[in-house]
């Protein structure tokens, strides 16, 4: 055999593996790469933007969170003012009610008094009638009986 021949032949035989890889084998490749190359970008664009809306969630409940926690502040706040508020008005209502009954008792008090001084002038009336007939000895009729325990009792 001769070194020459075979050198050719294995030329023409590389040249046409290599025409036939270009022709039919490398464009479905080299598709096939292209399209894995878009899918791999599609997908960095979607990580990205999908770590765009994470951090804008995060932003947005560390957002919604401050706010709950100042309204809570504000609600906490307010149902404190309230409640001092429906003390200070027990507190109000409770003096209000001890002033009503104390004057009510003065007012009975005053009553009673009157009631037992009038009891008092009667009996007083009676003692110094029941004295004046026992040193007249004699007894007073039932009309002066009455006029002088009223003249007694409007002097007393």
């Amino acid at each position: 055999m001769n070194i020459g021949l075979t050198l050719i032949g294995q030329s023409i035989t590389f040249m046409v593996f290599v025409w036939f890889c270009m022709k039919f084998i490398w464009p479905p490749l080299k598709d096939m790469m292209r399209e894995r190359q878009e899918a791999i970008a599609a997908g960095l664009s979607a990580a990205e933007a999908a770590e765009l809306k994470l951090t804008e969630a995060a932003t947005g409940a560390e957002a919604e969170l401050a706010k709950a926690k100042e309204e809570a502040a504000v609600i906490i706040e307010q149902a404190r003012q309230r409640a001092n508020q429906m003390i200070e008005d027990a507190k109000n209502d409770a003096r209000d009610e001890g002033e009503r009954l104390i004057e009510a008792a003065k007012a009975e008090i005053d009553q009673e008094s009157n009631r037992a001084k009038e009891v008092l002038r009667a009996q007083v009336s009676a003692l110094v009638i029941s004295g004046a007939e026992q040193v007249l000895e004699s007894s007073v009729d039932a009309n002066k009986h009455s006029e002088l325990l009223d003249k007694l009792a409007t002097e007393l």
